[in-house]
């Protein structure tokens, strides 16, 4: 399977309040794809990712609204335990939430060709060259124990580029600290049906289904390296 990823400057840098805040916020809401179902086509055809956005997505947002919700009224009545014990659900739901906005917007049907200009020299000055870079960021993805993400991260205190992998829905800014520029989703939601449409089975691992994502992936060949957190609500 086939995807088109690329860093984009023009990502909206506005972030609603933390999660905590909770007393006046609206409810969070699905975003809209900044592209058609099946603009992907035929790398990721229009069901898989019918189902991944309109689904999967949409559930992680109706549970965090109903989580903050539990959670609001916990603070109201000053019920601690049952803060404490919403922790996951919001942390879950939320980083589910974060993940697949940030994630929508690595897919392009314009993307083309290895990065240029400041990004790639980053790339190649932190991993050594492109293709290391693409090898590594296999390696820890398919390590990814259970479900999870493999991302390419920036670090501010350290001026660099990483990778790093999160388990489940951890959204890797919150758990790691790093800015989250790529990711790449590896639970199998996001690519068991596409495998099954084409090859009547499901992937013999998941190192071919990233070795098949890998292989053919793109970045935006206008794109420069910029730290932009991404709007979700």
């Amino acid at each position: 399977m086939t995807t088109f990823f690329f860093f984009s400057s023009r990502i909206g840098a506005k972030l609603t309040a933390p999660l905590g805040c909770l007393v006046s916020r609206q409810k969070h809401t699905l975003p809209d794809l900044p592209y058609d179902y099946g603009a992907l086509e035929p790398h990721i055809n229009a069901e898989i990712m019918q189902l991944h956005h309109s689904k999967h997505h949409a559930t992680y947002v109706n549970n965090l609204n109903v989580a903050e919700e539990k959670y609001k009224e916990a603070l109201a009545k000053g019920d601690v335990t049952a803060q404490v014990s919403l922790q996951p659900a919001l942390k879950f739901n939320g980083g589910g939430h974060i993940n697949h906005t940030i994630f929508w917007t690595n897919l392009s049907p314009n993307g083309g060709g290895e990065p240029k200009g400041e990004l790639m020299e980053a790339i190649k000055c932190d991993f050594g060259s492109f293709a290391n870079f693409k090898e590594k960021l296999t390696a820890v993805s398919v390590g990814v124990q259970g479900s999870g993400w493999g991302w390419l991260g920036y670090n501010k205190e350290q001026g660099r580029l990483q990778i790093a992998a999160c388990a489940n829905q951890d959204p890797l800014q919150g758990t790691t600290g790093l800015i989250p520029l790529l990711g790449i989703d590896v639970w199998e939601h996001a690519y068991y049906l596409q495998m099954y449409l084409q090859d009547m089975q499901l992937p013999k691992s998941r190192v071919e289904f990233l070795h098949r994502l890998l292989k053919c992936h793109h970045f935006c060949s206008d794109t420069t390296l910029v730290v932009v957190p991404v709007a979700y609500k």
